[in-house]
């Protein structure tokens, strides 16, 4: 029983507060300018950040391959390569679940969004 205390501790502190993380609805969020705070919460780690932005631009790249090259691989790679990168990203880093699993499509306008303001000198690199 003496140390049921220090488990506890430990356990609660393995479990980080609600409060630290902007909250998430309930539902969905109502809109992309909505979102885009909680998908830059969720991209806090750097070196997840710039696995993104390397990720994005070689999707860029793979897209402009293709066409310039009309080869059809190039499309297959383009999601191979983006999620690829991402999930590295998320998994190992970020340890985090990436939000491409519950919002496709703002996830991707955001890893865009992440990219240009990356890239354009807005957001730290």
């Amino acid at each position: 029983m003496g140390n049921a205390a220090p488990l506890a501790s430990a356990a609660i502190r393995a479990h980080p507060s609600p409060m630290t993380s902007p909250s998430q609805p309930e539902g969905r969020y109502a809109s992309f300018q909505a979102f885009y705070p909680y998908y830059i919460h969720e991209h806090s780690n750097r070196t997840c950040r710039r696995i993104h932005v390397v990720g994005t631009g070689l999707v860029i790249l793979a897209f402009l391959a293709f066409v310039l090259t009309l080869n059809p691989w190039w499309l297959l790679a383009m999601p191979l390569v983006g999620y690829g990168f991402a999930w590295v990203g998320h998994f190992f880093f970020e340890k985090n679940r990436p939000a491409t699993f519950k919002y496709p499509l703002w996830s991707l306008m955001g890893d865009f969004r992440l990219f240009f303001e990356t890239v354009s000198g807005r957001r730290r690199f």
